[in-house]
């Protein structure tokens, strides 16, 4: 599995539900990456969304606790092992975690990467990503995009969590096993 994320200096990525900046190229980048995948997502995440509608070409599944909560567009599931149950019915390299904060620390450590959007200024938050700096098992394998908006500079990296074990980690141990 994979995560998605724009995070300012502190790591800090929402405030009252919504998103702390709203950066063109963060937004295209995550609509490129996520298109035609399965998005997971907690209801807040969802609820955030303009008109509150799933998003287009994309299979949206939203965990909640709330019982009788649905939405057209959403495959709604209300645990985590309903959620787990549900996602091997899919290919792992095409599913992302796209929030809330509750949900990126439930499922970090099952993700073998993690594109954040690194926006370097700070913004009053109350909700954060967890600082993959300071987290051992991360390391920051590649910058793929860096730009500015409105005097903001940002860039858009790609994280490895190196405790993961990938299809292609199993096969490079097994040669070198041989």
């Amino acid at each position: 599995m994979k995560m998605i994320v724009a995070a300012d200096k502190g790591w800090g990525i929402g405030k009252e539900g919504g998103l702390l900046v709203h950066i063109p190229g963060d937004m295209e980048f995550f609509k490129t990456q996520t298109m035609g995948n399965v998005v997971v997502m907690g209801r807040k995440t969802f609820e955030s969304f303009p008109g509150k509608k799933a998003l287009p070409g994309r299979t949206n599944i939203v965990l909640t606790g709330s019982s009788c909560w649905q939405e057209d567009g959403a495959l709604v599931v209300h645990s985590k092992e309903e959620l787990e149950q549900l996602l091997k019915n899919y290919d792992p390299d095409h599913i992302y975690i796209i929030g809330g904060g509750q949900v990126y620390r439930e499922y970090l450590e099952q993700c073998d990467t993690v594109y954040v959007t690194h926006i370097e200024a700070g913004y009053e938050a109350d909700t954060w990503f967890p600082d993959l700096e300071a987290d051992e098992r991360f390391i920051m394998e590649e910058t793929l995009f860096t730009g500015e908006w409105k005097g903001v500079g940002y860039r858009i990296c790609r994280w490895k969590n190196t405790a993961v074990r990938t299809p292609e980690s199993r096969q490079v141990n097994l040669r070198k096993q041989r």
